[in-house]
C-alpha cells in the first residue's frame, strides 16, 4: 500500500520554503538603495500640487456659481435699461475686471463695465444655443496678451426695456425688433487669472494652459520667480502628460529637476479639471505646477552586503536543519518502517518469508526511532524463541525527536527575531528629512486655507441672501432660504432669528442647536461646545433689521446658517496627508478625515502640544508648527510626521481660534531607511512563520505519532498481548502500526499453539486504516 504524506513533505517543504525567504531577502534588501531625493519628496510635490489645483479649481467654480447666482436674482428697481442692469449686477468694488451685457443672437455689446473685455474668437450664439444648461468659463487673452477668464451667465432683461430702448439712442440698447416682451441677455464677466496658492518656504506654483503657456505665477519666501534654463519646458511637458492623461485619470505627476548650487528641485503638477470632468474647470485645460528646491540626502550605506551576509545565513541555517531532520528523523523512520514491514513478512508461510525473522533490526542511536528499533529487535528475538518478554527500559532518558524540532525551532527564530525586532531600525528623527516634514505642514497650510475659504465664502454667500431678505415678505424670504440651501450642500440648515433670539423662519433640517440670542455683525460662532455633534454656524445682519432695531414690529434680525459636520470632514480630508483634524482653541475635535468622537481630545500628547505652539495673540495670524513625534496617534504605530496650523484670527474667522492638526505615519513614507526596515521586519516574520508552520506540522503529523508507536511497541516486546493497534495514517508511522499489529497476533498464536506452527495456521490479517484489525 502506498504512503501519503509522512515524514518527507514537511521537511522539504521547509526547506523550500526557507529557501524562498532567503531570495526574498536577497532580492527585497538588496535592492533597496538611498536616492538623493527620496521618493517620498517627489510623492509630496505631486500631492502640493494636487491641492493647489483642487483650490484652484474650487475658486472658479464659486466665482462662475457667484455670477450666475447674481445674474439668477430679480432686477433691482431702476434697471430698466442695460447699462443699469449691468450696473446692478457688478456693484462698485467688484473683483471682476470688467464686465459687459451681449445681445445672445447677434454677440453684440448692449453694455460694458470696466476694462474692455475681450470676446475675440468666443461664437456667442453658439454660447446660448438651446438645450446649453450652464455656460462653461472660457479663456481668453486682452489686447495687451494678458490672461482673462470670461464667466457667463443668462440674464432676464425687465420687459420695459425694449420700450425705454426704442426712444434711446445709446450704446447699450435693445433692437427694434426685439418689442415689448421681456427677453434673456448674456452677462459676460472678465477676471484676472489668479495665480495658485502654495505654501512652504522656496516654493514656487504656476498656473498654465493647455498649450502649456504660464499665466499665472505665485513664490513663496526665499522662491525665485524666474523658473531656470533646463525647467522651462516643463509646463508644456505637464500640460501634454495631463492631456494625454484625461482619459486614464492619471492627471498629476512629478519630475526631479537638474542640481543647482547643491540643491535638487523638485516639481509636481496636476490638472485643474474635476476627475469626473463635470465642473466648470472641465474646459479649461488649466495645470497647476509647482516646484521646490531641496538639499539632496547623504548616500547611505550600500545594503547589498546586509542582505547577502543574512540571506547566506539563512542558507546555511536551512541546510544544516535540513540536515539534522533528515539523519535524525526522516532516515531512521524510514528504516524503521521498512524493518517492521521485513518483520511482518517474516511470519510468513514461505521459507524464504521466514528467513527475513533471522536479520536484525538495524537500530538507530537517537530518540523515539531508537527506541522503537530496541522494541522491534525484542520482538523479533520473542518470535524466534530466543528470549521471552523483556520490557525495554532505557538506562537514561535523552532527549527525543521533540527535542529536535524545538532546537531547529530555536535555531530559525535565532536568525528570525534580530530582523524582526532589531536589525536596520533608524530613528524617525534621522530617517526623515527635513523637507519631508516641511512638506507636511505646507499641505496643512492647504487645508487650513480650503477650511477657510470655505467658511469665508458661506459668510460672503449668506451676507448676499441677507440682503435679499430685507423687507422681502414671509414667502419670499422662505424662497431666497431654500435656494440658498440648495446652492450650498454644506447648510444642513437656514433660520431667521428676530431682534429677542426667536426663530421665526427655518428651511432645511432641524437646528442641532440654534443660537440663544441674535449675535451682531456677521461670521462664524462655535455654537455648542459639547454633545454628540459639533454645531458650526455662520450668521450675517440683514439690513431691514439694523434699521429698525428699536421699533417693535422690526424685521428679523439674523439669518443664520448652519453647517453640516461632514462639509467639514470632506475638506480635511486629503490623501496622503494621513489623519486630519480640525479644533476649537481648546483642542478638541470638531471634524476629521475619520471616524472621531466629538470634542475629543486629540490622540496624542504631541499633537496637542504641536497645535498649542500655533496660537498667537489676538488678531494676528498664527504661525504652523511641525515635528516629528516619537509616538504614533494610534496604538501600535510608531512615529509620526505631523504639522499643526491655524485656521484663521482675522476676518470672518477671528476669534474661533480653530487650528488643523495633521498626522502621517513614518513608515508610510517612502524613504529607504523605512523600506528597508518594513523589508527586514517581513524577512524575519516569514522565516519565523515558515518555521513555525512546517514544524508545527512535522510534530503533528510525525513527531507524536511516532511516540505514540514508540510506546506501542515497547510494551508489545514488554509482554503486552492485548491492546490491539489501531493505525490512523497511510504514512510510515501508520505502516509500522499495521506492522507491529501483524507481530502482535502472531506473538498470540505463539504462545497459544507454541513453537513455529503458527505461521501455517494464520491467514495474513487485513484491516482498514483508522478501524480494529478484522479477524
Amino acid at each position: 500500500m502506498p504512503l501519503l504524506g509522512g515524514v518527507r513533505p514537511p521537511i522539504a517543504a521547509l526547506l523550500c520554503t526557507l529557501l524562498a525567504v532567503a531570495a526574498f531577502t536577497a532580492l527585497g534588501l538588496g535592492t533597496v538603495h538611498e536616492q538623493d531625493v527620496p521618493q517620498a519628496l517627489r510623492d509630496a510635490e505631486r500631492q502640493i500640487a494636487e491641492d493647489a489645483a483642487d483650490t484652484v479649481g474650487t475658486s472658479i467654480n464659486a466665482r462662475a456659481t457667484a455670477v450666475r447666482r447674481t445674474a439668477a436674482s430679480d432686477a433691482p428697481a431702476g434697471s430698466s435699461t442695460p447699462v443699469a442692469l449691468l450696473r446692478s449686477l457688478l456693484p462698485s468694488g467688484h473683483p471682476a475686471g470688467g464686465g459687459a451685457l451681449l445681445d445672445p443672437r447677434t454677440g453684440r455689446p448692449l453694455a460694458a463695465s470696466g476694462e474692455t473685455v475681450p470676446l475675440t474668437g468666443v461664437d456667442v450664439p453658439a454660447l446660448v444655443r438651446p438645450g446649453t444648461a450652464n455656460i462653461a468659463p472660457r479663456l481668453a487673452f486682452s489686447g495687451r496678451g494678458e490672461p482673462r477668464l470670461l464667466l457667463f451667465a443668462r440674464v432676464a432683461a425687465p420687459a420695459s426695456d425694449a420700450k425705454q430702448d426704442e426712444n434711446h439712442d445709446q450704446a447699450g440698447d435693445l433692437r427694434e425688433d426685439q418689442g415689448a416682451e421681456a427677453r434673456e441677455l448674456l452677462l459676460v464677466v472678465s477676471e484676472k487669472v489668479a495665480a495658485p496658492a502654495v505654501y512652504g518656504d522656496g516654493r514656487t506654483g504656476q498656473l498654465a494652459d493647455r498649450n502649456g503657456k504660464v499665466l499665472a505665477t505665485a513664490a513663496t519666501t526665499g522662491a525665485a520667480l524666474a523658473p531656470r534654463t533646463g525647467h522651462r519646458a516643463l509646463p508644456a511637458a505637464a500640460a501634454n502628460a495631463v492631456n494625454a492623461g484625461l482619459a486614464t485619470g492619471d492627471v498629476s505627476g512629478s519630475e526631479l529637476g537638474d542640481g543647482h548650487k547643491g540643491l535638487r528641485r523638485v516639481m509636481g503638477w496636476a490638472s485643474v479639471a474635476a476627475a469626473d470632468g463635470k465642473d466648470d474647470t472641465s474646459g479649461l485645460g488649466l495645470t497647476v505646477l509647482t516646484a521646490r528646491d531641496v538639499p539632496p540626502a547623504k548616500e547611505g550605506a550600500d545594503h547589498t552586503w546586509f542582505a547577502l551576509v543574512a540571506a547566506g545565513a539563512l542558507v546555511v541555517i536551512t541546510v544544516l536543519v535540513t540536515l539534522v531532520l533528515w539523519g535524525s528523523m526522516q532516515r531512521p523512520l524510514l528504516r524503521l518502517h521498512l524493518s517492521a514491514a521485513r518483520l511482518a513478512r517474516g511470519i510468513g508461510e514461505t521459507p524464504s518469508d521466514r528467513e527475513e525473522l533471522a536479520r536484525p533490526v538495524p537500530v538507530a542511536a537517537f530518540g523515539e526511532p531508537g527506541r522503537a528499533g530496541r522494541a522491534l529487535e525484542s520482538i523479533r528475538r520473542q518470535l524466534l524463541g530466543e528470549t521471552g518478554p523483556e520490557p525495554v527500559r532505557p538506562v537514561r532518558r535523552r532527549p527525543g525527536v521533540r527535542a529536535l524540532v524545538l532546537v531547529c525551532a530555536l535555531v530559525i527564530a535565532a536568525w528570525g527575531i534580530p530582523l524582526l525586532f532589531l536589525l536596520n531600525r533608524v530613528p524617525a528623527a534621522k530617517a526623515v528629512p527635513a523637507a519631508a516634514v516641511a512638506d507636511q505642514q505646507a499641505r496643512t497650510e492647504a487645508a487650513a486655507d480650503r477650511v477657510r475659504r470655505s467658511l469665508g465664502r458661506s459668510c460672503t454667500d449668506l451676507a448676499t441672501a441677507a440682503s435679499a431678505l430685507s423687507g422681502a415678505p414671509r414667502e419670499r424670504a422662505a424662497e431666497v432660504l431654500r435656494r440658498e440651501r440648495a446652492d450650498h450642500p454644506t447648510f444642513r440648515s437656514l433660520y431667521v432669528l428676530d431682534r429677542t433670539g426667536a426663530v421665526v423662519l427655518r428651511v432645511g433640517r432641524q437646528p442641532l442647536r440654534t443660537l440663544a440670542h441674535a449675535p451682531t455683525g456677521d461670521g462664524i460662532t462655535q455654537v455648542n461646545t459639547s454633545g454628540p455633534i459639533p454645531a458650526i454656524a455662520a450668521y450675517a445682519q440683514v439690513p431691514a433689521a439694523r434699521k429698525a432695531r428699536n421699533a417693535k414690529d422690526a424685521a428679523p434680525a439674523v439669518v443664520v446658517a448652519e453647517i453640516g459636520v461632514n462639509a467639514l470632514n470632506s475638506l480635511v480630508e486629503r490623501q496622503g496627508l494621513g489623519s486630519v483634524w480640525l479644533t476649537d482653541k481648546r483642542h478638541r475635535v470638531l471634524a476629521a478625515s475619520a471616524g472621531f468622537q466629538a470634542f475629543q481630545s486629540l490622540p496624542h500628547r504631541g499633537l496637542t502640544r504641536l497645535a498649542a505652539r500655533t496660537e498667537a495673540a489676538p488678531g494676528s495670524a498664527g504661525s504652523p508648527a511641525s515635528a516629528v513625534l516619537h509616538t504614533g496617534t494610534a496604538p501600535g504605530e510608531g512615529p509620526s510626521v505631523a504639522a499643526a496650523a491655524p485656521l484663521a484670527q482675522k476676518g470672518p474667522l477671528a476669534g474661533l481660534g480653530w487650528q488643523v492638526v495633521s498626522a502621517e505615519p513614518a513608515a508610510a513614507l517612502k524613504l529607504a531607511a523605512f523600506q528597508l526596515q518594513a523589508r527586514t521586519m517581513l524577512a524575519g516574520l516569514l522565516a519565523l512563520s515558515v518555521g513555525v508552520a512546517c514544524l508545527s506540522w512535522l510534530h503533528i503529523v510525525v513527531v507524536r505519532p511516532l511516540r505514540a508507536v514508540t510506546r506501542c511497541a515497547e510494551r508489545l516486546a514488554g509482554g503486552d498481548r492485548r491492546t490491539v493497534l489501531y493505525p490512523v495514517h497511510h504514512d510510515e508511522c501508520g505502516s509500522v502500526t499495521r506492522s507491529l499489529e501483524l507481530l502482535r497476533q502472531a506473538l498470540v498464536e505463539r504462545d497459544r499453539g507454541g513453537g513455529r506452527a503458527y505461521a501455517a495456521s494464520v491467514p495474513a490479517p487485513s484491516f482498514r486504516s483508522g478501524g480494529p484489525p478484522q479477524q
